[in-house]
């Protein structure tokens, strides 16, 4: 029997309990290479109780090239896309979550575009998908197909720029960002894991592009995602958010990009106060503790003229946890 080829593209898929939808996810992975040996699969079942471990090892056998993970306890989604990046094998590599699918040959696209453009990494719209709704979200860069410096597409500060379209899963990276470092998240993140790692992605890889391609579809709203639920997990965005300021702060054009970490700052702290009142009352204390000590951080000239730039119902929302922030500084 001839010996398998290595792998072109490793797809690598954390999850937990993510049953309902994971078999869709597993199934669409099978018809992006019309060579199935194009393809491998590392996923990572990261503590599930409904099966969703199961599902993954049956799946595991339709694939040329598998690997099944186990975590016996959650160690979050940044930590598991971290032990997938060490089982990476060929010239690329892409993330895909459990509740989300693809449409046939997308990775057969991007690899060739990858290989054809030499660049970095790639980025692609997506559509998201709520319920029976299904709408185009555009990555906010114009030039498609264009190779540039990734630093070229982070500002202006005060508008919708690529660090702020952070999603991991939007687009496909050559292996020498593994090389470079620039691929592993913060150990320990449960959410806003994507935040100081797309800015590191951008601050120092040479070269990326936007481009066209067959969709990813990302499943938004569900209830079991950790966007929706309210628990102790969400004040890791302020843990992610100080690890963006602290990478900006140590690059060697800090002032040209700090304005646009501040502005991001404010305005995800904005909408975690919001969300914060309808959280129990000391789970809302401790939000907002965090989000006072993080935006004490802030250099008060920069957050001033950020915070005069948000709109009037996000200051509003910002202006006593500022005050207070600036008492406690």
């Amino acid at each position: 029997m001839p010996a398998v080829r290595t792998p072109l593209v490793t797809v690598i898929l954390p999850a937990k309990d993510a049953a309902p939808y994971i078999g869709t996810t597993l199934e669409t992975l099978t018809r992006q290479f019309a060579d199935r040996a194009a393809l491998k699969l590392v996923a990572i079942d990261d503590g599930s109780t409904d099966g969703t471990g199961e599902i993954m090892r049956a799946h595991a056998e339709r694939f040329a090239h598998a690997e099944v993970l186990s975590n016996p306890r959650p160690v979050g989604l940044a930590t598991a896309r971290n032990q997938g990046l060490g089982h990476v094998e060929g010239e690329a590599f892409c993330f895909i979550d459990g509740d989300d699918w693809m449409q046939p040959r997308r990775l057969e696209v991007l690899a060739e575009r990858l290989r054809d453009l030499d660049c970095d990494f790639l980025r692609t719209d997506h559509v998201r998908v709520t319920g029976a709704k299904r709408s185009l979200v555009r990555a906010p860069f114009a030039w498609r197909g264009a190779v540039v410096s990734p630093r070229d597409a982070i500002l202006p500060a005060d508008d919708t720029t690529m660090v702020d379209y952070p999603y991991a899963w939007a687009g496909i990276f050559h292996r020498r960002v593994i090389d470079r470092g620039l691929a592993v998240f913060d150990d320990g993140l449960f959410t806003a894991e994507d935040r100081p790692w797309i800015w590191r992605l951008h601050l120092h890889a040479k070269s990326f592009s936007v481009v066209d391609a067959p969709a990813l579809l990302y499943r938004r709203g569900l209830s079991t995602s950790l966007s929706q639920v309210r628990d102790r997990r969400q004040l890791d965005f302020t843990r992610a958010l100080s690890a963006v300021l602290d990478t900006v702060e140590q690059d060697a054009e800090a002032d040209r990009f700090l304005p646009k970490a501040v502005w991001t700052v404010l305005a995800l702290s904005s909408h975690h106060l919001v969300r914060s009142r309808r959280m129990a009352p000391p789970l809302r204390r401790d939000m907002r503790l965090a989000i006072r000590d993080l935006l004490a951080r802030l250099p008060q000239g920069q957050a001033s003229e950020a915070l005069a730039r948000l709109d009037g119902p996000r200051r509003r929302v910002l202006a006593r946890s500022l005050r207070r922030a600036g008492r406690a500084a």
